[in-house]
């Protein structure tokens, strides 16, 4: 039989219902070989994850997918351009060659929208307009037309756009696959599926998700867990300091640095750093980038290596071939690295995890977790 490998970039925060009817459906193909490429300890909406990577990558592996790879912090926490081009690279260098993701639009309206953004008249547009105090969603739909404008207001359309740009670049073969339930941060369940957020907020609310997903979340973690930490490095930070600081632009740091000396909540400063030309989520990721040390160059490196979080199969098989360096005996790995650049992308990492341990009340030694190991089917 000839195995083809399938890609799925996921954050399964936390893996639900939903996404494991998206791995069934792959699965359908008894040909096709799962690579989860899933959000490390931070998600890319400007959080902590509800519970660490490696619980969520076990889940993974027990509902479908055959490797969990890690997309390092530096990108998870980034814009839709920069997340999905580094997904889909890693996707490429572990010679998948195709991409499914979930949406609410077929894949030859969704790749019609994804051409237009490649015309320089309409990226004119979106620089006017973003010039001019708009922020990059309600720009991307201004400057597409009515005719399209609704297929970017669905929920996630952006993401699978930015997926199938970089699905082009990379030579991967994009795949939409029409959601079923609930939608994309919708608050409702249906079929037995609720979205992700309506999940999270049941847990938060002390309300029975446990028909919504195969986990269980004994501790789920939460920002204001790590809040006083994230509070001292805004309110220490330099301006020069942020202004390096991964998508910084236009003297938002003298923003973010006054919030920071009259609030003490983030909630607060969200709130005073926010404009119409920034969204909530980018100002989130600023501020979680700022507290790990995310500089833009690091975000303007392409993804550097491949660090595997769990294998269905034995990875000699699994993993023959990558074209990126591998961290799978993470302490050893790290240190072969060759490039500064990827040992500083590690860094980031390893300053995830110990945010995480905090927000959690446990000890994960990254030097010292193992890949997570279940025999195949």
């Amino acid at each position: 039989m000839i195995v083809q490998r399938a890609a799925v970039i996921c954050e399964f925060n936390p893996f639900h219902n939903g996404h494991k009817f998206l791995l069934e459906k792959i699965k359908s193909d008894p040909h096709n070989e799962i690579v989860c490429i899933m959000s490390g300890n931070f998600v890319q909406r400007g959080d902590i994850a509800i519970t660490d990577k490696y619980v969520r990558a076990q889940a993974a592996l027990e509902n479908g997918a055959d490797i969990v790879v890690e997309l390092p912090t530096v990108y998870a926490l980034s814009s839709a351009q920069v997340f999905a081009d580094n997904g889909v690279h890693i996707a490429a260098a572990l010679n998948c060659n195709r991409l499914y993701f979930g949406a609410e639009n077929s894949i030859s309206d969704l790749s019609e929208v994804a051409g237009l953004l490649e015309n320089e008249l309409i990226n004119d547009k979106i620089r006017s307009a973003m010039k001019g105090g708009q922020y990059y969603p309600k720009a991307l739909s201004a400057a597409v037309g009515d005719k399209h404008a609704h297929i970017l207001e669905q929920p996630n359309n952006i993401l699978a756009l930015e997926y199938i740009k970089a699905c082009q670049k990379y030579g991967i073969l994009p795949i939409a696959i029409p959601r079923k339930g609930a939608n994309h941060d919708e608050d409702v369940i249906r079929d037995g599926i609720a979205s992700a957020s309506k999940i999270r907020e049941m847990i938060g609310n002390g309300e029975s998700y446990k028909l919504l997903t195969p986990m269980e979340i004994t501790d789920p973690c939460h920002i204001k867990s790590i809040e006083p930490a994230i509070l001292y490095r805004l309110k220490t930070i330099t301006p020069e300091e942020l202004h390096h600081i991964a998508d910084v632009s236009e003297g938002l740091e003298y923003r973010i640095i006054d919030a920071a000396k009259k609030y003490n909540s983030l909630t607060e400063i969200y709130n005073a750093v926010k404009t119409k030309r920034y969204t909530m989520a980018r100002i989130r990721r600023i501020i979680l980038s700022a507290f790990l040390d995310i500089t833009q160059e690091m975000q303007n490196t392409p993804v550097p290596y491949l660090r595997i979080l769990g294998v269905r199969s034995v990875l000699s098989g699994t993993l023959s071939g990558a074209k990126l360096p591998l961290i799978v005996k993470t302490k050893t790995d790290y240190e072969n690295l060759n490039h500064i650049s990827a040992k500083e992308i590690f860094n980031v990492d390893l300053r995830a995890a110990e945010a995480m341990n905090i927000a959690g009340g446990q000890i994960n030694n990254e030097f010292s977790r193992g890949v997570i190991r279940l025999l195949s089917r």
